[in-house]
């Protein structure tokens, strides 16, 4: 399926969260003119505490890498935990342009900020201690999270993100993202954008705030999901993990059916 633009962010790789096995078959399923990288699409924070980089996180570098091979134009905006890559800003690898933040424009006419977002999180600018700790009890409930779904598969469970659950759970968190929403859109409005396009703090959203269009592009650790750009103009969010959750509940219901229907025919 080809769209104009294709929205990607916190894809996190080089950790043992990143979903990158369903972010591989997204890409191999979407296809788009240009693709934006909003930011931490690898993780350097974990990766300086130790390597981890299996074969699967490659193949999604590589996917890329053959989609700007193919004509696809990749821009890469840098985040919190790939920060080092703001030392390369106006560079290019591979066909990847690297860049602070971008200016969109829809075909809907609409202009948006693109910009990851790290910088208007407090915590990060002015008490990184604080959000390396952070990052490190993050960590531990993503390494926890797959252990929890082992279980949960028993019962043909879907998956489910402990660490998601505990942000939704946690008042703080939850005031967080609603002050971290309002502030992304007062920039965007003093800049004289109809909107802006984020990431950062892993929380999938489109809405508008006043007259400006929030949207933010979630990840592929939590939730996997992405931005696209309907034929319109319009920018819808994909809920990727849902939708192959729907996809092998179907596949397995369309499997029972002719499971029974040929025992049925296999009776005397």
């Amino acid at each position: 399926m080809r769209h104009r633009t294709i929205f990607l962010s916190d894809i996190h790789l080089g950790t043992r969260g990143c979903q990158a096995e369903l972010l591989q078959s997204f890409l191999a399923h979407y296809d788009a003119d240009t693709i934006y990288l909003v930011g931490d699409i690898f993780d350097g924070w974990k990766l300086r505490r130790g390597w981890h980089w299996p074969q699967g996180h490659n193949d999604v570098v590589q996917a890329l890498l053959d989609k700007a091979g193919h004509g696809t134009r990749i821009v890469f905006i840098p985040g919190n935990h790939d920060e080092v890559m703001r030392s390369y800003l106006g560079t290019h690898f591979g066909g990847i342009e690297v860049v602070e933040n971008a200016d969109f424009v829809a075909l809907d006419g609409k202009r948006y900020l693109v910009t990851h977002g790290d910088q208007f999180d407090v915590i990060v600018m002015n008490a990184k201690w604080l959000a390396l700790l952070g990052d490190r009890a993050y960590g531990f409930l993503i390494w926890l999270n797959p252990r929890i779904n082992q279980v949960r598969r028993l019962w043909s469970a879907q998956y489910w993100s402990l660490s998601k659950w505990a942000k939704q759970q946690v008042k703080q968190a939850v005031n967080f993202i609603g002050e971290y929403e309002e502030v992304l859109a007062d920039d965007a409005r003093r800049g004289g954008y109809d909107g802006v396009i984020c990431g950062h703090i892993h929380h999938a959203n489109i809405r508008m705030i006043d007259e400006i269009h929030y949207v933010n592009t979630g990840d592929w650790v939590e939730s996997c999901t992405a931005i696209v750009e309907d034929p319109d103009g319009s920018l819808r969010l994909i809920d990727w993990e849902a939708a192959m959750t729907r996809k092998r509940m179907l596949a397995r219901k369309v499997a029972r059916r002719r499971s029974k229907k040929n025992k049925e025919l296999s009776e005397p």
